[in-house]
């Protein structure tokens, strides 16, 4: 976690912008735009974040549990979200649900995921789901938040796991996107074996 008050450059995303409800409300209002083949796309806008923390370190691991509530959790053991404590002593995380990623949201070059469709960022998991629980590890703080229908609807709540550090984003897909495709177990593996840095392991428990 940063220093108080301590000024933080846009990478990802604005750190200004910690809510873009115009934004999640366009996602919401085009599914078809934003998840074309329904859930495989969302589980693979947050594993593309995972295998970015892969890159960055050199080798990392992912792991995705399919829920017989219909719910997903994508795990990695990367650096965790970035935070930071502003001047009145509040932890703030990088808006990385609730705002567009800035490398990828409407840019005409944006990569392709392994399903063929464009990356646009988390925001788009977020704004596509019924809930969505964050858990975040940090090497000096830990905390989990939840979110529905694209909102947040709870504060930065502290947890307590050790001294591993990484993410959590479990989340229930919108029947809008379900309709669209729901999860194919051969082709996830597909998808999630050609990343160089990430090793993803796929647990069936529905």
């Amino acid at each position: 976690m940063d220093q108080v008050g301590a000024p933080r450059r846009n990478t990802t995303h604005d750190w200004a912008s910690q809510v873009d409800v115009d934004h999640l409300e366009r996602i919401r209002q085009n599914p078809a735009l934003f998840a074309p083949c329904g859930v495989g796309h969302l589980i693979l806008e947050v594993v593309a974040y995972a295998d970015d923390e892969a890159e960055a370190r050199s080798g990392g691991w992912c792991s995705i549990t399919l829920h017989a509530d219909g719910s997903i959790a994508v795990s990695d053991n990367g650096r965790g979200t970035a935070t930071v404590v502003d001047c009145q002593g509040r932890v703030v995380k990088k808006p990385v649900m609730v705002s567009r990623d800035l490398r990828f949201f409407d840019a005409p070059n944006a990569p392709c995921l392994p399903d063929g469709h464009p990356r646009r960022g988390m925001s788009v998991v977020a704004a596509l789901s019924k809930w969505l629980v964050h858990t975040n590890r940090r090497g000096n703080g830990s905390w989990t938040q939840r979110y529905e229908h694209a909102l947040p609807v709870t504060d930065l709540v502290p947890i307590t796991v050790g001294e591993t550090t990484g993410t959590i984003v479990h989340f229930r897909p919108a029947d809008v996107v379900r309709v669209r495709g729901n999860v194919k177990i051969d082709e996830l593996l597909r998808w999630t074996a050609s990343s160089a840095h990430l090793s993803v392991e796929v647990n069936d428990l529905r």
